[in-house]
């Protein structure tokens, strides 16, 4: 874990159906000026801002992040967050989730915090951590997103009429199991409050270098979510009386055909996420998942 370095630039990405909250993102824009932070906008995000009467000068509109950035912020839900990461690739840029979605794991900062978010980030009083990211290859590259990388999972996916896959899975060369489902889930520590614990994985901390692999309603109650280590090449190969499936990256689908052998591994780059100094994962989880209420 990394502390946070105080902000000169930061670069914003946000979801574009917010209107609700859009005085909030205002204020946040103007504490940022008012604290000389140069901000740049995602161009979709500031056209969204500007056509709604959000004040955006055309020099706090950009394509790409600006590599010299010392921060990001998403402003959305989880799903934001996570095409905020994929927005910033490489550079890792650590990034910082304003929640103005549904459950926010990721995404945790309240949107009325818009004087402190300022602080925060001005003074670097916040902690950075970095977070396991996962790595698509397939032996046709043009059959893949042009940016084959996950924050939160892998998924193989049957189509949705079509029948069970049969998924044979290998650790770093070794046969696992063939999975007889609808599908299966290679997560992240980071996904593991997502789409994996929906189908019965475990709650994994964040930081832990290790992915979890989990069946979607495999045909054998034996089948059970497996927790491998981080560093391990996982395969598949998919077989299915239909002619293909589907894959998905962090909710980015495409369609693959049947028997196309794919590998996923470490990327090699670490997605970075920002959290206030009083934040910790056990207490976002009592508070998300309402553990303890009655």
């Amino acid at each position: 874990m990394d502390y946070l370095n105080p902000a000169h630039i930061v670069a914003i990405a946000g979801h574009t159906h917010q209107r609700e909250y859009l005085p909030q993102i205002a204020s946040l824009l103007d504490e940022l000026r008012t604290r000389s932070i140069r901000i740049a906008i995602e161009r979709r995000f500031a056209s969204y801002l500007s056509d709604n009467s959000v004040r955006i000068s055309p020099e706090e509109i950009c394509a790409t992040p600006p590599a010299e950035a010392d921060a990001a912020i998403s402003i959305g839900g989880d799903g934001t967050f996570l095409r905020t990461a994929r927005w910033i690739g490489r550079l890792e840029i650590p990034v910082l989730g304003i929640n103005t979605g549904h459950l926010g794991f990721l995404a945790s900062q309240s949107p009325d915090e818009s004087r402190a978010i300022a602080d925060m980030l001005a003074k670097g009083e916040a902690t950075v951590e970095s977070r396991l990211a996962l790595r698509l290859d397939a032996p046709d590259p043009s059959r893949l997103p042009p940016l084959p990388y996950a924050l939160n999972e892998v998924a193989l996916l049957k189509e949705e009429t079509a029948s069970m896959l049969n998924i044979n899975v290998g650790i770093s060369g070794t046969h696992l199991a063939d999975f007889l489902a609808d599908g299966l889930i290679i997560s992240t520590p980071t996904g593991s409050t997502g789409y994996s614990l929906s189908v019965g994985g475990p709650i994994i901390f964040p930081t832990l270098d290790v992915v979890c692999i989990a069946p979607i309603a495999p045909h054998t109650l034996t089948a059970r979510p497996i927790v491998a280590p981080g560093d391990g090449r996982i395969t598949t190969c998919t077989t299915s009386r239909a002619s293909s499936y589907r894959v998905s990256l962090d909710g980015v689908s495409f369609i693959m055909p049947v028997g196309t052998p794919l590998t996923i591994t470490r990327a090699d780059f670490s997605p970075r996420v920002i959290h206030p100094l009083d934040e910790s994962f056990a207490a976002t989880l009592r508070e998300k998942l309402h553990w303890g209420v009655r």
